[in-house]
């Protein structure tokens, strides 16, 4: 099956509840709200057919209806954004869903278009996602940069915290490419409703990467190069470094 006779689905999961940025999704970010930033750019991916918010919080709600967009009321309980986005998944029509953050309100629409042609490309793989070279050197040794490794074929080997790979003979020049992973999902939509059955499993815990989860039930990831970094807001001081950036693009 063709891109074009897929029917993709972005769903936001938005929570009001922030422990770093309490009503994160409703924080203005040059005259918007947040959730509206992120939703604006999820639609304009050339791939997708619906933008869903999904919330546990009618605040959102109110605010998603306020600028026309359309928002999913979902139980307060879920651990997971994508048990969330599975919740919804299991209520509306679509052969590929989407798990788009919703914190990042300078999101790529190519990104997305990018994780679906992944997903598209090889019908084996239950989930496809994002991954951009890493250009900072501090990033390699940074536990909050998430890294991965692939096979031949763009399959994901595994996602770290730690520095993969590991360089072992630092005698030798050797020219390594570290991949750092980026929190954008394509997922099947058979794939999506079957993941909150899933096991956890003790690398997910030892990590605490979500992702884990997948490669330990042995399902297969492929991930798609982009160009672009992700920006998100997760504390007060990353609200202006953002406005900044939205003031330097024309979509701003």
């Amino acid at each position: 099956m063709s891109s074009d006779e897929l029917r993709v689905v972005v769903v936001i999961p938005s929570r009001y509840a922030s422990t770093r940025l309490p009503g994160k999704p409703l924080v203005s970010l040059a005259g918007k709200p947040m959730v509206q930033r992120v939703y604006e750019r999820a639609k304009q991916a050339q791939t997708v057919h619906r933008v869903i918010v999904a919330t546990d919080d009618q605040r959102i709600m109110d605010a998603v209806a306020g600028f026309g967009g359309e928002a999913r009321m979902t139980r307060a309980d879920h651990r997971t954004g994508t048990e969330r986005i599975a919740e919804v998944a299991a209520h509306e029509e679509g052969d590929v869903f989407v798990n788009v953050q919703g914190d990042e309100p300078l999101i790529d629409p190519s990104s997305i278009d990018a994780a679906v042609g992944a997903l598209v490309e090889e019908p084996a793989a239950q989930i496809a996602t994002v991954a951009t070279p890493v250009r900072h050197a501090a990033d390699i040794m940074d536990p909050n940069v998430v890294k991965t490794v692939l096979d031949f074929e763009d399959n994901a080997l595994y996602f770290s915290r730690a520095p993969i790979p590991w360089v072992r003979d630092t005698q030798q020049k050797v020219h390594v490419k570290y991949w750092k992973h980026l929190g954008l999902y394509a997922f099947q939509r058979d794939a999506l409703l079957e993941y909150p059955t899933l096991p956890q499993g003790e690398l997910e815990k030892i990590e605490q990467l979500e992702q884990l989860r997948w490669l330990e039930n042995g399902w297969k990831i492929r991930v798609a190069e982009v160009a672009n970094d992700a920006v998100s807001v997760d504390v007060p001081e990353d609200v202006q470094r953002v406005e900044k950036l939205l003031k330097e693009t024309t979509s701003g």
